[in-house]
């Protein structure tokens, strides 16, 4: 896969010059709000969003910040597009705050995911999120917009607009799509409040620390703050045979993955101590099927592996399937800098 995204990467690089001046040119037409127009909201707006295609670790900091609003009093609610979900109304509800009212496959497994996570916050999806948005504030009376993957949605106005980078990543190539991994132009970074580099540990650290130094002189003055992941848990397929982290630790596991860097679920699991007989890789958003679990189970037996392991993300979309061969989630929790729950006080929490 990463072979034949390079040499995608190579082809494309002839078409980027065109691209980035496309998305420099749609920034300044919003900016101006000349042809394209950006709306402000009635309520404060934050922004999870990323440069890079790929995954940069946006659910748990949606989820991280949903959470440090709603437990300071306020009254959040989370609006995705809903990628990969089949829900096709203008406003889609994923969550009302109290009930979880869409499947995984209507909604989309990371808002459902969302939803499951994070009751008292209403979870909504739709293509224009200025509309969905306002549903939110409208049917279940919100007084914060968290908007999951907003930094290119220049369509709605934002607060606070936070840019995500994978420590695992970072800009990749550094070019700009089709050449490469960025989604804008580095110039986007100016609109930018601040800055999140996920999943920073022990092996990337020093890596991290450089590219922190890099981003702070290509945005002077706007604050960098690091996160880890850190297990929280494991869920079971079979909630009578329920297990902890460490009973998981010592079985021999088969694990897969249907997300954005299947990778690093390979390495996280490597860096806890799980014993790994195989692992198998999906493509971001897999809708699994029956067919799918017993191909997995068989090859997992053939492995000697006593049990499956994946990520909360492919967990919640395989329920239907669970059967007699035991399936684990890994449940993580991102932890921030210490500053970075005062910096999100400081722009969302003490606004009317």
């Amino acid at each position: 896969m990463k072979q034949l995204l390079g040499v995608l990467f190579l082809v494309g690089r002839i078409f980027s010059p065109v691209y980035s001046l496309v998305m420099v040119l749609r920034a300044f037409l919003y900016r101006k709000n000349i042809l394209l127009q950006s709306q402000r909201l009635v309520v404060p707006v934050v922004s999870i969003g990323n440069l890079t295609l790929g995954g940069t670790g946006k659910t748990p900091m949606v989820r991280y910040v949903a959470r440090l609003l709603l437990d300071s009093g306020l009254c959040p609610a989370i609006v995705s597009r809903g990628y990969g979900g089949k829900g096709s109304g203008a406003v889609n509800i994923v969550s009302d705050g109290a009930r979880t009212l869409l499947s995984p496959e209507m909604a989309g497994d990371e808002p459902f995911m969302l939803a499951e996570a994070l009751p008292g916050v209403p979870v909504l999806t739709g293509a224009e999120r200025a509309v969905v948005a306002r549903q939110a504030i409208e049917k279940f009376g919100v007084n914060r917009i968290v908007m999951d993957d907003g930094f290119q949605h220049l369509a709605v106005q934002r607060d606070l607009d936070l840019v995500l980078f994978s420590a695992r990543t970072l800009l990749g190539n550094g070019r700009v799509f089709p050449g490469g991994e960025l989604r804008e132009p580095l110039s986007a970074l100016k609109r930018a409040h601040g800055f999140v580099i996920t999943g920073v540990d022990s092996g990337n650290r020093n890596r991290v620390k450089d590219f922190l130094f890099w981003l702070q002189g290509e945005a002077p003055g706007k604050p960098v703050f690091m996160g880890e992941y850190h297990p929280r848990g494991i869920w079971h397929s079979q909630p009578d045979a329920e297990c902890t982290l460490a009973e998981a630790r010592n079985m021999e596991v088969f694990a897969f993955a249907g997300i954005a860097n299947p990778d690093s679920f390979r390495q996280t699991l490597r860096q806890e101590g799980f014993s790994l007989a195989g692992f198998k890789e999906f493509k971001d958003h897999h809708g699994y099927t029956g067919q799918d679990v017993a191909a997995l189970v068989a090859v997992a037996k053939a492995c000697g592996a006593r049990v499956l392991i994946t990520t909360e993300k492919d967990f919640v979309k395989l329920r239907p399937f669970f059967g007699e061969f035991p399936i684990l989630a890994l449940t993580i929790e991102l932890h921030m800098d210490p500053g970075f729950d005062r910096f999100i006080a400081d722009h969302l929490c003490e606004q009317p």
